[in-house]
């Protein structure tokens, strides 16, 4: 049969010539979704509350300025945290358990070096001037980042320190290796550069405290811990004190320092004092009443040091020291350190095992010169200070007491975790602390740290203090469940080079390189940015409704069409929306 048998039958498609525009499907929902920029596990764990997420995507998208300014928000010293900071930020990084978390010191490094290099100059949001003026007590990083973020709120800042030049431990305590002194006068005059003035060799002495209560309107004191603690044994005074010897610490001239030494001690004083006498020619020998696990020194400078010849004996503290007087024709004296062997106690002391003597087990060695790193305390003392119980404000990093004139404590002297990061967020936690007092009283100052946490605390950002967009970031943290693995392919850690041992205990040169710019690109392209948009569009592409709008003024959900089917919230890989319930 052919298909000429067939008549023709006309096909009538329906179809409206009205716009489904009129059907508004949003009246259907029972939950609609919208933008939540929630906080980075990461963000929550830096002591300054930096936003990391969103550095590492504008990193990642080339906007190098951008994601410097992004930091200098929170922390105006980005080269210096990078290279010294121990980077709690990464141990809670969402990215290791897909792989390895994310080199975020590195990145910070890089952006400040990068900044630096190119001559950037910093456009910090500044409030006018207020006429109120703040004395500072101390040019060490908690001074310095007072003066920065005070001098940003609109008082006038006069930094008083008692050495040659500022800085206190980053130039004092801290070698050259692990912290160049060009980077580190770059970061101050960012500072300097905001007008504030630092007046060196100039200690805070009881005539100056009285000038400063009639002349200034508010006082902040970091002298720093910066006076080791002495051993209280036999033969203590034959010892070098770790924290002196760094201090004094001149690689251009010939060292008095030969053989072995001991270095009593197992903190990141003690670490330096073995790098530092390894590179003068000494074999370091550091001797640690715990186990090598209980040392509170960074691990990678605990690696670095065993790599460059230091040798750890741990479980063992010292109890002896005697000067050999028997062969006088050695013409540097040698030295018996008799050290009592420890064994693990029962208990924990702050979540390291306790020890206890073991015995009366010791053992002896011969070496050439003992240094003591056991810990530190005040650098002055400042009894001068009468003070009234009732008067005093605990706060997390710092302690604000109200006398004639308003005194914060910060840094060492408050800070709980004695690092340059808990120090420079001291400066930032009493800067924001003493301008709430004057705007809004006392009261008033608790509850605003609160409003300025980032996530659960007790980081606090200056940005959510000046009512910008991080004030209104849902403090929820984001959990690695909550990522969406599979957008995002499995990719190593880029690290940058550093000197293998035998070249790096030669000089003083920095050990560490940083990033090229691709380099960097590429790692901080392996963030999940935790929390925040990075503009990847899935909700959009997902939307059955299309009522995800995005342009460039804003991105938001248009409830008219939203049928509330999650599928935009479910499907967003990092945890930037949330869905609510629809109430009529």
């Amino acid at each position: 049969m052919n298909d000429s048998s067939f008549s023709q039958i006309p096909l009538f498609i329906p179809h409206s010539s009205t716009s489904t525009k009129v059907n508004k499907t949003g009246s259907w929902r029972f939950f609609h979704p919208k933008f939540d920029e929630k906080t980075a596990p990461c963000s929550a764990a830096c002591p300054l509350g930096q936003d990391i997420a969103r550095i590492e995507m504008l990193t990642s998208w080339g906007l190098l300025k951008d994601a410097w300014q992004a930091i200098l928000n929170e922390n105006p010293f980005p080269a210096i945290c990078g290279r010294v900071c121990f980077h709690p930020c990464q141990s809670v990084c969402n990215r290791a358990h897909m792989d390895e978390s994310i080199a975020i010191h590195h990145l910070e490094r890089f952006l400040g070096d990068s900044a630096i290099s190119a001559g950037r100059k910093a456009d910090l949001k500044m409030k006018p001037a207020n006429g109120k003026k703040v004395a500072i007590a101390g040019a060490g990083p908690a001074g310095l980042a007072a003066a920065y973020f005070l001098t940003r709120l609109g008082y006038g800042c006069d930094v008083f320190e008692a050495r040659s030049e500022p800085g206190g431990l980053l130039r004092w305590g801290i070698p050259a290796y692990r912290l160049p002194r060009d980077i580190l006068n770059e970061e101050i005059n960012r500072v300097k550069d905001l007008g504030v003035t630092i007046h060196c060799q100039t200690p805070v002495t009881e005539n100056l405290l009285e000038k400063i209560r009639n002349e200034y309107n508010a006082l902040f004191i970091a002298c720093g811990y910066e006076r080791s603690i002495s051993l209280k044994i036999q033969g203590a005074e034959l010892t070098y004190d770790g924290l002196e010897f760094l201090r004094k610490l001149d690689p251009t001239q010939k060292s008095p320092f030969c053989g072995t030494a001991a270095i009593v001690g197992g903190g990141n004083t003690a670490i330096d004092v073995a790098r530092s006498l390894a590179r003068l020619g000494v074999t370091p020998l550091i001797a640690y009443r715990r186990r090598v696990e209980d040392m509170p020194a960074f691990k990678p400078e605990i690696e670095m040091a065993v790599k460059e010849g230091a040798k750890i004996m741990e479980l063992v503290a010292p109890i002896r020291i005697q000067k050999n007087t028997g062969d006088t024709s050695i013409s540097h004296p040698t030295y018996t350190l008799t050290l009592q062997q420890m064994k693990i106690g029962k208990e924990k002391i702050a979540g390291r095992a306790r020890v206890v003597p073991d015995g009366e087990k010791t053992t002896s060695i011969d070496v050439q010169d003992i240094f003591v790193a056991i810990g530190a305390k005040a650098g002055s003392i400042w009894h001068f200070l009468e003070i009234e119980e009732t008067k005093i404000l605990d706060l997390r990093h710092c302690r604000f007491i109200e006398q004639k004139i308003p005194v914060f404590f910060g840094g060492d002297l408050t800070s709980p975790v004695k690092s340059v990061a808990d120090a420079v967020a001291s400066g930032k936690q009493a800067a924001i602390a003493l301008d709430t007092y004057f705007v809004k009283g006392r009261d008033a100052v608790e509850k605003c740290l609160a409003d300025c946490r980032v996530g659960a605390g007790p980081a606090i950002s200056m940005d959510a203090y000046l009512g910008r967009d991080r004030k209104y970031c849902n403090p929820h943290i984001v959990d690695a469940d909550e990522i969406v693995l599979d957008y995002f392919q499995s990719a190593p850690r880029m690290t940058p080079s550093a000197l293998d041992a035998p070249r790096s205990t030669r000089s003083f040169e920095e050990t560490s390189t940083t990033y090229e710019e691709d380099a960097a690109r590429k790692e901080a392209a392996r963030c999940f940015n935790c929390g925040i948009c990075n503009a990847c569009d899935f909700c959009r592409l997902y939307c059955p409704e299309m009522a995800v709008i995005v342009d460039k003024a804003k991105r938001g959900i248009n409830l008219d069409y939203c049928k509330g089917c999650g599928v935009c919230a479910t499907e967003c890989p990092r945890n930037a929306m949330s869905l609510e319930e629809e109430i009529k």
